[in-house]
């Protein structure tokens, strides 16, 4: 009895309490995701000499740690360090550029003590705070907001842009898309701001029956896309707030006008082979079935293998002979089709479906806007990642070199992905008490 009152007692209550509001839920279905994607991992590489499947679930452990910490210290601090955070994104971009690492075409890495790291994916966490922080002191609703997002996102998105890496350039694109509508952009705008991309598509396309329209050597206009661009007259008309003189439809076209045929002139001059490749391909990936068509096709091979409930794991024939070049990262979707079948693929997409739903909910209940436009950016960017991996690897995407979230193997993915998970579940342990439903 004496012992029993001389020794400490556990005070679990106590211990527990800095955390007692963080979304559990969302903190908990990252972390299986994690485990399953270093079991696929394995699963791909069962036959080969490598352990990548070990690093992914340390490195994921490590992240753990980091977003438990994350998730005790109060997020309003990173609103005051934001400018700090963008310089340290920038510099670390262009020390890519000075002394990174190459490797396939691209120079995207930094070597620091042995390891490779990769800026530009702790860049999109970067790029979120600086947004979140500008738009929570000025939100979205007039156009001068909008363009100081613009301009401010334009520095590190060129720099991530001339390493060059495509696929985390156009995750930008989605993160800024995002965040500026939750901050109450007009969605005429936001249409406005895509329109010149889709116009450097259509630009070069022709009707069945008619041609591009030549002026120069380097300047031509397809049909498709001036009838794109004539609607976006109308929608700069009705959204623009420049009507006098028609300034705002004048604004739109040649937003479009100029925008297409400036991706027309980097698709013929600054764009790489291998990227022309990756964003054709899935049109007709039977055109270079032995070149720039072969990851597509095995994937979707392996994929309609699984059926409905797959071969089982570890059994997955195309999985285990590796037929699939890259599966243990960019396809590793197609590991799950295969070895899990249809019924494991819309298991998977349902998990993903209630992270994205945990963090709308902590986007809607947060105490300010910075919380809110936080969450909102992190959602941004993993919705919009889920959507182009899973699509390239059935073949309705393109193949932009983007992972899937926690599931993918690639250390500085992992570590963003649960930085922005700590992030947000600080966002939720620190709002006013709510009832989750």
């Amino acid at each position: 009895m004496l012992l029993k009152r001389s020794l400490p007692k556990i005070r679990w209550k106590s211990w527990v309490k800095p955390w007692q509001y963080v979304d559990l839920l969302l903190f908990c279905l990252p972390i299986a995701v994690s485990i399953f994607g270093g079991t696929m991992i394995l699963s791909t590489e069962l036959k080969q000499p490598v352990t990548d499947w070990w690093w992914h679930w340390l490195v994921a452990g490590i992240g753990v740690l980091i977003a438990v910490f994350l998730a005790r210290t109060r997020y309003e601090i990173l609103m005051q360090w934001h400018w700090v955070i963008y310089g340290l994104t920038n510099f670390s971009l262009i020390a890519v550029m000075i002394a990174g690492t190459s490797a396939k075409g691209a120079q995207r890495w930094i070597s620091i003590a042995g390891f490779n790291v990769q800026p530009s994916e702790f860049a999109k966490v970067g790029i979120i705070i600086t947004l979140a922080a500008l738009l929570h002191k000025r939100t979205a609703s007039n156009l001068e907001s909008v363009f100081r997002v613009l301009a401010i996102t334009a520095i590190p998105w060129g720099l991530v842009f001339l390493q060059p890496d495509l696929a985390t350039s156009l995750v930008f694109g989605a993160i800024v898309v995002g965040m500026l509508y939750w901050a109450n952009a007009n969605p005429g705008w936001l249409i406005l701001m895509i329109s010149p991309v889709v116009a450097a598509i259509l630009l070069s396309i022709s009707w069945p029956l008619a041609k591009p329209i030549v002026l120069f050597k380097e300047l031509s206009f397809g049909p498709l896309g001036i009838a794109w661009s004539l609607a976006m007259v109308i929608v700069g008309w009705q959204t623009l707030p420049w009507r006098r003189f028609g300034l705002g439809a004048i604004s739109a076209w040649s937003l479009n006008i100029l925008g297409g045929e400036l991706g027309v002139f980097a698709w013929n001059h600054i764009l790489k082979p291998y990227q022309k490749d990756r964003l054709t391909v899935f049109m007709d990936p039977d055109h270079d079935p032995l070149g720039a068509g072969y990851h597509l096709i095995q994937s979707r091979i392996a994929i309609g293998a699984g059926e409905i409930w797959g071969w089982g794991l570890f059994k997955g024939p195309m999985t285990q002979l590796n037929f699939v070049p890259e599966q243990h990262t960019d396809f590793i979707f197609s590991a799950v089709g295969e070895e899990f079948g249809f019924v494991g693929c819309l298991i998977v997409l349902f998990v993903f479906c209630l992270i994205c739903f945990r963090l709308l909910h902590v986007a809607q209940t947060a105490k300010d806007n910075f919380g809110s436009l936080l969450a909102i950016g992190v959602l941004s960017m993993i919705v919009f990642q889920v959507i182009v991996n899973v699509g390239m690897t059935v073949g309705l995407a393109p193949v932009a070199g983007i992972p899937l979230p926690w599931m993918s193997y690639g250390r500085s993915a992992m570590l963003t992905n649960f930085i922005s998970l700590g992030i947000v579940e600080s966002v939720a342990n620190f709002r006013q008490r709510q009832k989750y439903y």
